[in-house]
């Protein structure tokens, strides 16, 4: 098909087994030194390494209460049939305030879950979108995904898995895959968020239900660079300036399929 144009840390334990001789010769005293200078650098460097690698508990029930929740609001103000479903980790779910707005006239239903990754759309689906038969579904993961050190063909294998259970449950329902957006905190894994993003492009390329949106271009300066004034404090999520930003590259590659349909 063609393209269009907070989070948790896994942490890294490790059992350590400290043996200490205990004497009072002088060389057993500067061998104890020693012994415990090791210790210390190496547990200074797995602390390091734990940082560097993304920390967190890839269990979705870990979800459970944010889904229940959304299930809860259905049942007091029940969501219209046939909208367009939002769904994905942070960059979504920080927007579901603002989504309505930004994507008028577009009938849209903001159902994103921060801190998520593709595995967890993958164990949601049903009830974070399917369920409200939807006309369309818009997916944004990887961003977590890769700072985490999920392989890339673990990600590419759970969106088609996804996109699989959507089209058995909803044949004619179309899917819209953004791409991984840049930040500046992620930079030393943009290389490996570009490909995952080159594998989305490459399903949609060959699923006439699924298309491909660009959303990082828009957040990248002339040289290739990642705008820096687009993001809150963390570097990762995005401020006023990158919500509308955000926002405007979604509307436009939905109005021209969806826009007929309200």
């Amino acid at each position: 098909m063609r393209g269009i144009g907070g989070e948790p840390q896994q942490r890294i334990m490790l059992s350590l087994p400290l043996v200490m001789t205990i004497t009072t010769t002088e060389e057993g005293t500067h061998m104890h030194r020693i012994h415990n200078r090791l210790l210390v650098s190496l547990l200074l460097c797995l602390s390091l390494s734990s940082i560097a690698v993304a920390q967190c508990d890839l269990d979705p029930t870990r979800f459970e209460d944010t889904i229940r929740e959304f299930e809860a609001q259905d049942q007091m103000q029940p969501p219209p049939v046939g909208a367009i479903v939002l769904t994905g980790s942070s960059s979504i779910a920080r927007w579901n305030k603002q989504a309505q707005a930004a994507l008028a006239p577009l009938t849209v239903i903001p159902r994103g879950f921060g801190g998520s990754v593709m595995g967890d759309v993958l164990h949601y689906i049903d009830r974070v979108a399917i369920a409200y038969k939807p006309r369309a579904i818009l997916i944004y993961e990887g961003d977590n995904d890769t700072a985490f050190g999920i392989p890339e063909q673990t990600i590419l294998g759970q969106l088609q898995q996804t996109v699989a259970k959507i089209h058995a449950a909803l044949p004619e329902t179309r899917i819209y895959v953004l791409s991984v957006k840049p930040s500046v905190l992620r930079q030393d894994v943009w290389g490996i968020a570009e490909r995952v993003s080159a594998g989305y492009r490459s399903l949609a390329d060959h699923d006439p239900l699924v298309y491909y949106v660009d959303v990082a271009t828009p957040f990248l300066n002339d040289d290739g660079s990642v705008m820096t004034d687009i993001f809150v404090a963390d570097n990762l999520h995005l401020n006023d300036l990158g919500n509308s930003i955000w926002g405007a590259a979604i509307k436009a590659a939905l109005m021209p399929r969806e826009a007929r349909l309200e």
